[in-house]
């Protein structure tokens, strides 16, 4: 009981030297409700700012809570019957309070049972958890209608921009290239909290997070055999974001003895919450679950790394972030998003769904100033004949450069967005 009791008081003195006034406020923190019966779940990918968007809430609520932290190694060879232990030692610390914040809570064992037991008592749950795939099927399982679970991304570009003092609605010269500016950085080096400050060497930090992420969310969660085959696979998905898969051809790249084996590869780095995947849009079931996207969780994961081809390939930079970007602003389940490709003729880089309704049709280019004829076909063409096929007539061209406003081409009308304007919401 002492030890235990020492590893959460030194967790405690961790937890309270982060100063709450001085955090960003994220759009999330809403989604939180501390008066709630049910479980609060946040889930996301390591060092998106989940602890501390948690810790944010707690503290200007005002609410008396206690903290467990179960991404420690001290607390790695826990066992079930040491979490009592280890809610009497959180009582002796804190005293007596109303609300338990659990840090990557499927660290533990046999968790959902601890969690239900927990709630029956009364208390006020706040989750974290790192791996989507144990979280949802087991929330499903023991925590049917239980939980609300609230997902969270590493900084978006509107949320990037509050945090380094750029003006997010100036119409000034000066104001739109500091935007432009800025959001090229932003494709660059993405948007981990942590790295904000300049102070840390952002090519250390990715490849250290990419470690752990690896190591600890994929490699021993499910007990990977071949650790090095499942880093070539982590890589080569990551060097050919946006692309689709094809699961043969990295198959015989690294000699893997199946194909179902590759597949489970990058599954495992979804659930991790590294990548995130897009069907194609298809009535056909087949052709949805076998030709995927894979697009990256940050941009710090393109180049930051110690095997990465340094890609600069700022187009598909941005789309990776309009897509992630997508995926942020989804509200409800029966929202979907996919990519839509006809064989060689055309392709739209986004359909986004609602009930299985095509609600919008969505296109991005990095330079739309003065487009190719081949450029122009593919950009607006590809959204005319998606527009033709979906029966939707909501189009939508992002661009970084070029002029904005209304196309009409065909009886259609697209609307050109520029990115930055798109990314903070100003439309």
């Amino acid at each position: 009981m002492r030890n235990i009791e020492q590893i959460l008081a030194d967790q405690r003195q961790e937890l309270m030297t982060i100063d709450c006034n001085a955090l960003l406020s994220r759009r999330e923190e809403k989604q939180i409700n501390l008066n709630s019966k049910l479980a609060q779940v946040v889930i996301g990918v390591r060092r998106a700012g989940k602890s501390v968007l948690c810790q944010k809430v707690l503290c200007e609520s005002n609410v008396q809570f206690a903290y467990v932290n179960f991404d420690d190694e001290n607390l790695a060879s826990i066992q079930v019957s040491e979490l009592n232990d280890i809610v009497e030692a959180l009582y002796r610390i804190y005293g007596d309070y109303t609300h338990l914040f659990i840090d990557e809570i499927q660290n533990a064992p046999r968790w959902p049972l601890f969690v239900n037991r927990l709630l029956r008592q009364g208390l006020h749950l706040i989750l974290t958890g790192s791996n989507a795939n144990l979280l949802s099927e087991e929330l499903i399982t023991h925590l049917t209608g239980r939980y609300n679970e609230i997902r969270l991304f590493p900084f978006s570009f509107e949320e990037y921009c509050r945090i380094h003092a750029v003006d997010l609605f100036g119409r000034t010269t000066k104001n739109i290239g500091l935007r432009g500016h800025a959001l090229n950085e932003y494709l660059l080096n993405g948007g981990f909290p942590e790295t904000m400050d300049g102070s840390i060497d952002k090519t250390v930090y990715t490849k250290t997070l990419l470690d752990a992420i690896i190591k600890k969310d994929i490699c021993r969660r499910y007990k990977v055999r071949y650790p090095a085959s499942l880093r070539q696979v982590a890589d080569t998905i990551i060097d050919n974001f946006c692309q689709e898969i094809n699961f043969e051809d990295i198959r015989k790249s690294y000699d893997i003895r199946s194909v179902q084996t590759v597949k489970n590869y990058v599954s495992y780095l979804g659930n991790a919450y590294l990548t995130r995947t897009l069907h194609k849009y298809s009535f056909k079931s087949k052709e949805r679950q076998t030709n995927l996207k894979e697009y990256v969780i940050d941009n710090a994961f393109l180049s930051n790394r110690d095997t990465a081809l340094q890609p600069e390939n700022m187009g598909w930079r941005l789309e990776n972030v309009v897509a992630v970007e997508l995926l942020r602003r989804q509200k409800y389940v029966d929202e979907q998003l996919y990519y839509l490709r006809e064989s060689n003729r055309y392709e739209v880089d986004f359909v986004r769904t609602e009930m299985s309704k095509v609600k919008e049709l969505i296109q991005v280019t990095y330079d739309f100033r003065n487009p190719s004829t081949k450029l122009y076909n593919r950009e607006v063409g590809g959204l005319i004949k998606a527009a033709k096929k979906t029966g939707c007539d909501v189009l939508t061209l992002i661009v970084m450069y070029g002029e904005t406003g209304i196309i009409e081409h065909e009886g259609k009308k697209i609307r050109v967005i520029s990115a930055d304007e798109w990314l903070i919401g100003m439309e």
